[in-house]
């Protein structure tokens, strides 16, 4: 009975003009708002998706680290212990570390990367691939696969490298003030392939073999840097990760893939609440025409409102009609802002209208994906204001004196 009394409010007529005009600027800032806000987040949900795509190519579901110091000690034991846990899938013992990369004239501060061969396995780095091939050699001949950025820093072309490019690696636990150089190992490494995943790894990373950084760090037989794995089913990651922990303590870390990134991912959710944040501020100003809209209804309805007092009527329920009123005015607009998001996140879905500028991004086009929570979460927070600011008004319609005329 509301929802009846309130639509034929919001269709009727106004006696005076500026009622519709208030009313519909009202719906009309509502239902861009939420259009504006679907579309933004939904182009955060692309963004991130994107994102989350380039870093599963390098970071693994689990790695495991030391919780103070820069290495850990894995014996054979705990090894054959990780291989019984049911969910790993596999995983890649790691040895790392900063290292000056050498080309003649040309030098590059990098993040050496010594691992095994079931590193293809845990990671998907070796599609990334735009130069050469995946060789990394063995303690004796190591092999190198960079990053983009850094072939670009020492001059080469990994596929076209003719000789070695020469590596600086620290000693483990050398440390001669009064000769700088002897706490440095001298290698040479053959550069193999390139790969290309995204600015922070192609500008920073090089990978290698294993044993070759183990050997030059002198490290001892069983300590590692890291240990990246790979888990069957990403539904019990918690569960593996806690079984892990369990088995080697706590002088070890286990982080999840969002762990590992976690300021990264903190950022593009702060930015999404940011977004909200000014969502909130727009409907706010729309909530104020509704208040005015409203009460300017209120004040051309008072003989309705009589009549409806004379039925019958109570004040909850002449509140009720007004509360109603706005609800209509607010799902309107909203609804309005919903098909106009839907629509125009199809058409950049299909049909790329939105270019991004630049030739350096992996895609040419703003990325867009539809979250049903966004739009539940829009719905409810536009119901809520629509409800708030309803309320003054609604409650001074109730609060009119009934008044019999003869």
């Amino acid at each position: 009975m509301y929802l009846t009394f309130a639509w034929r409010y919001f269709k009727a007529k106004k006696s005076t003009n500026a009622i519709n005009i208030i009313a519909w600027v009202s719906v009309t800032a509502i239902a861009f708002a939420t259009a504006a806000l679907l579309v933004l987040w939904s182009a955060f949900n692309g963004f991130e998706d994107l994102v989350k795509s380039l870093y599963s190519t390098f970071y693994t579901d689990l790695r495991i680290t030391a919780a103070s110091g820069k290495t850990i000690i894995l014996t054979p034991s705990q090894i054959a212990e990780l291989k019984k846990i049911n969910n790993i899938s596999n995983f890649s013992l790691v040895a790392e570390e900063k290292a000056l990369l050498q080309n003649q004239n040309y030098q590059a501060i990098v993040e050496l990367k010594g691992v095994d061969s079931n590193y293809t396995k845990v990671t998907t780095v070796e599609k990334s691939l735009v130069r050469g091939q995946f060789l990394l050699g063995d303690a004796e001949h190591p092999g190198a696969v960079m990053g983009v950025g850094i072939e670009n820093a020492v001059a080469i072309l990994s596929d076209r490298a003719i000789g070695s490019l020469t590596v600086y690696l620290p000693k483990k636990g050398v440390d001669d003030i009064s000769n700088p150089m002897s706490s440095f190992n001298e290698g040479k490494i053959i550069p193999n392939g390139a790969f290309a995943i995204q600015q922070d790894f192609d500008n920073k990373y090089v990978l290698t073999n294993l044993d070759f950084v183990r050997q030059y760090m002198n490290f001892k037989p069983n300590e590692y840097s890291a240990v990246e794995i790979a888990i069957a089913n990403a539904d019990n990651e918690k569960i593996t990760k806690s079984q892990i922990q369990q088995l080697l303590g706590t002088n070890y870390i286990v982080q999840t893939r969002y762990e590992q990134n976690s300021s990264l991912y903190n950022v593009m959710r702060l930015e999404k609440y940011a977004i909200f944040g000014i969502f909130i501020l727009v409907l706010v100003v729309a909530a104020f025409n509704m208040i005015g809209a409203l009460s300017m209804l209120v004040l051309e309805k008072q003989k309705d409102i009589q009549i409806l007092q004379s039925m019958g009527a109570d004040r909850g329920w002449i509140q009720k009609v007004f509360l109603t009123e706005g609800v209509v005015l607010a799902t309107v607009g909203s609804g309005i802002g919903i098909i106009l998001a839907l629509v125009l996140c199809f058409l950049q879905l299909q049909f790329k209208l939105i270019p991004l500028e630049g030739t350096s991004f992996i895609i040419d086009y703003y990325p867009v994906k539809l979250v049903f929570s966004d739009f539940i979460i829009v719905a409810v927070t536009v119901f809520i204001i629509a409800i708030t600011a309803s309320w003054l008004p609604s409650k001074r319609a109730a609060s009119q004196a009934f008044e019999l005329r003869n």
